[in-house]
């Protein structure tokens, strides 16, 4: 048993596999930085000096001063600032994944048609081989 598990995990689609998780998150980690620790600062800037992360709507009727203070005292709140950070997370790390996919299909070389194995009998309609030179079904003479 042992040994069926050890040649399971060494599979190359298994290690393939692992390693692409592996990269995905690291690359989530990485949009992620990007999305709240550039992008919506600047996006927060054009809007007017917003901090998203800062905007939620408060269910609790306690005051606080941050979402973060809010937070941290467990209070009832609807954090749609967060939201919109993820949702853009969300969407850039689709545009990349998209634009990858789209990539890798140009790269890919067509496969050629496989020669065709069978011609159609003049007389019956009928498909046969191809050095054929009498038809199976009908059992006309065929030409070449």
């Amino acid at each position: 048993m042992l040994k069926e598990f050890r040649e399971f995990v060494q599979k190359g689609n298994l290690v393939q596999l692992a390693v692409a998780f592996i990269m995905g998150v690291a690359f989530a980690t990485l949009v992620g930085s990007f999305i709240n620790d550039i992008v919506m600062p600047l996006v927060g800037k054009a809007a007017g000096n917003v901090d998203f992360a800062n905007l939620y709507v408060n269910l609790s009727g306690q005051t606080f001063a941050s979402a973060v203070e809010a937070r941290e005292a467990g209070a009832a709140a609807v954090y749609y600032g967060a939201f919109v950070g993820n949702l853009v997370n969300f969407l850039l790390i689709a545009m990349v994944v998209f634009l990858l996919v789209k990539a890798y299909g140009r790269m890919q070389k067509p496969q050629e048609e496989a020669a065709p194995s069978t011609k159609e009998c003049p007389f019956c309609r009928t498909p046969i081989p191809i050095p054929a030179v009498r038809c199976p079904h009908c059992t006309s003479k065929l030409d070449g």
